[in-house]
């Protein structure tokens, strides 16, 4: 992915630049181009051949796709534009920065109050303090203007309702629970002792008609 960034400069310049740009540089040395900032990287200086002007660097309300093409069919992205370099003319007054409030479009003039959602109103001191007291709380800490009280329960406080509780049920009389009645399980199924003696009695019969 590569960086790149925005360069407005006024229409005379332009057309120097353009020129300079489709000669062979080393043909023409007096038209020579130099890009320069300070040591707060948002003013600088813009120098073509022997004219310097002012520069600023200043950020894009929105983020800017660059794509390359080399059929005009398809597209290839090659960074995300989100800076933009404004050179001015020497007797111009520098834009305000660091934030520009127009996009490249016309449509995107002063974008950041028409479309943009305003910011909060928020006090900075209070949102200092809030994140000094997380950071507190987080630390095994408390927050700021919050005392901690400690309350201790005494033991005897406690055993009272647990001794007074017998003495209450003291006259009750439990009764025993009604005794279950449980039927033994036969061994041997019903009805087989008649069986057997019926049994019995016609083998003794048979035995009686053999003799």
């Amino acid at each position: 992915m590569e960086e790149h960034f925005i360069l407005r400069v006024p229409p005379s310049v332009a057309e120097r630049l353009n020129r300079v740009l489709n000669e062979d540089p080393l043909s023409a040395l007096d038209n020579s181009i130099d890009l320069s900032f300070l040591e707060d990287g948002r003013t600088g200086s813009f120098v073509i051949g022997k004219e310097s002007f002012p520069a600023s660097l200043l950020d894009l309300p929105c983020v800017v796709e660059s794509y390359k093409t080399y059929d005009d069919n398809v597209l290839i992205k090659t960074a995300d534009i989100g800076q933009i370099i404004m050179v001015g003319e020497p007797s111009e007054a520098p834009p305000e920065g660091p934030e520009y409030k127009h996009g490249l479009t016309p449509p995107m003039r002063d974008a950041r109050r028409r479309r943009f959602r305003r910011e909060p109103d928020l006090n900075p001191d209070l949102v200092q303090q809030v994140e000094n007291d997380l950071q507190s709380i987080m630390a095994g800490g408390t927050a700021r203007d919050v005392e901690i009280v400690e309350q201790e329960e005494d033991a005897d406080d406690d055993a009272e309702p647990e001794e007074a509780q017998p003495a209450a049920n003291a006259g009750a009389v439990s009764e025993p629970a009604p005794a279950s009645v449980i039927s033994p399980i036969p061994e041997e199924p019903i009805g087989e002792d008649e069986e057997d003696e019926d049994d019995d009695a016609m083998d003794e019969d048979e035995d009686n008609e053999n003799y």
